[in-house]
């Protein structure tokens, strides 16, 4: 797991290799990525936005963006915790992602907050 606190968020990080889904001879390979955001802060904040920069050692950058996660732009308390997954492709079986969300506080004032570097190898290439 790896976490890092930006503006009183925490967002902590642990993955997974999706052996059952990935397909070696195709070069899909594909990781599952818990995240976790705890608010440690005095004010309630939501969620707006994401952007993650994707590194794929056989295959450089990629950025996406996107409104909230999963389809939603959740309100986190303070003192509250949000949780989800997703999944990711990489082709050569090594990479990394990292990047940041975009939270609104009470006051409509937005922020950013980093989402930890995180790493990407496959099981079949670690063995």
């Amino acid at each position: 797991m790896v976490s890092k606190i930006t503006s009183e968020i925490k967002v902590s990080v642990t993955t997974e290799y999706d052996n059952h889904n990935s397909y070696p001879s195709e070069n899909r390979y594909v990781f599952r990525y818990n995240i976790e955001i705890q608010n440690l802060s005095e004010r309630p904040v939501k969620l707006l936005s994401r952007k993650w920069i994707i590194y794929d050692l056989g295959f450089g950058f990629t950025e996406v963006e996107g409104a909230g996660v999963i389809g939603l732009t959740p309100v986190i308390e303070s003192g509250e915790k949000f949780s989800y997954f997703s999944n990711v492709i990489v082709k050569s079986g090594v990479g990394s992602m990292d990047g940041y969300y975009t939270f609104e506080d009470a006051s409509q004032q937005s922020f950013e907050v980093d989402i930890p570097k995180f790493n990407l190898v496959s099981e079949v290439l670690s063995n």
